[in-house]
């Protein structure tokens, strides 16, 4: 007896409700093997690939090219069968229903592509219309469009600004760098200083590091901190997970697999998940200063900004230092402004004094 099994999108991350644009990759009556790709689409944090659970022969395709469908929707039915050595994928017509094919439901397990919420896809479709563009927003730029205005909405956004003497750093890199690639194969750069110095200042502030769920205050126990990398598509921020427990060179060397897989489109969905606390690193770009938003359900966001040579006060005298501007946006429902100050004030003497963080004093 034949065996026809659903095909349904499968849950692919956390607050992931749905999946855009469809793309119809195989036919009815065209056969696939087990793990073949038969659809594609994109959802708000990665672009997914929807393979069959089976090998057989596509009875039904239940959704239209370039349609939306919500998680757990079934997509196509599979009639599970060998692929005739004479025709492999070759096309035939679609088997007649039949009140004796025995149904299951089987969940595909997803294969997601990297498509981070911080950043979209370029416009796929452009419309002219008289001395006007009109350009149709891709999901992801829907998603990240709804993202900040829910951020802006729903939490009590305040900024406060500091700025950092980035020379002991400097001064740090140009003394071990050569020592630091030899032993670690990787650069010492300036990521991952501010990483313990946010992971120390969290633990010290804890309500930084927590999060509003209806009435409660929920304080996290562990520091994932979603750090800035540069893709194809733009900047994408994945989390460096228990940042706690790494050293400086395994902070550089996980930044840097991440950012090798931003590079490669293989970053997944998981990457991004589970972030406790975000540092935006604008100044990559030039930024002198900005006002980071939020990323729920986080309750602040450090923004690092461009070095510049700057007239500085140090000890009476005035001298020309490499200077950075700090930003921390943080939500004052549970975060006071002394506690947000205090915070940053933190990270920036910790920036200022590295031996501190090196020697955990």
């Amino acid at each position: 007896m034949s065996k026809i099994v659903d095909v349904v999108v499968p849950t692919v991350g956390e607050s992931v409700t749905e999946i855009f644009e469809v793309r119809i990759l195989k036919d009815v009556g065209e056969y696939v093997t087990e793990g073949e790709v038969i659809l594609e689409g994109d959802s708000d944090k990665a672009s997914i690939e929807i393979p069959s659970p089976i090998t057989g022969q596509v009875t039904e395709i239940l959704v239209e090219e370039g349609a939306d469908f919500p998680i757990g929707d079934v997509i196509a039915k599979i009639e599970e069968k060998a692929i005739p050595a004479e025709t492999k994928s070759a096309p035939t017509s679609a088997p007649q229903d039949s009140p004796s094919a025995a149904t299951e439901t089987v969940v595909a397990a997803p294969t997601p592509k990297a498509t981070p919420v911080e950043e979209a896809e370029p416009p796929k479709t452009v419309t002219p219309v008289g001395a006007e563009t009109r350009v149709k927003m891709t999901p992801l730029r829907r998603t990240i469009a709804r993202r900040l205005v829910e951020a802006q909405q729903t939490a009590a956004m305040l900024t406060t600004f500091n700025e950092a003497d980035m020379t002991a750093i400097f001064d740090l890199r140009k003394k071990y760098q050569e020592r630091f690639v030899e032993k670690h194969g990787t650069k010492l750069g300036f990521m991952s200083f501010f990483v313990k110095a946010i992971v120390d200042s969290l633990q010290v502030f804890p309500a930084v590091n927590a999060e509003i769920d209806g009435d409660y205050i929920v304080y996290k126990n562990f520091y994932n901190i979603g750090v800035a990398v540069s893709g194809p598509k733009g900047l994408m921020v994945p989390v460096v997970r228990n940042a706690d427990q790494l050293s400086f060179a395994e902070v550089e060397l996980e930044i840097k697999r991440l950012a090798g897989l931003a590079r490669n489109n293989k970053l997944k969905p998981q990457h991004f998940q589970e972030g406790t606390f975000t540092v935006s690193n604008g100044g990559v770009f030039g930024s002198l200063l900005s006002t980071p938003i939020l990323n729920p359900p986080q309750v602040a966001i450090l923004g690092m900004h461009t070095i510049q040579q700057r007239p500085v006060n140090v000890n009476g005298n005035v001298e020309i230092r490499p200077m950075m501007y700090l930003a921390l946006s943080y939500d004052h429902r549970i975060i006071d402004g002394k506690e947000a100050v205090s915070f940053l004030v933190r990270v920036k003497n910790l920036v200022e004094n590295p031996e501190q963080l090196l020697f955990d004093v």
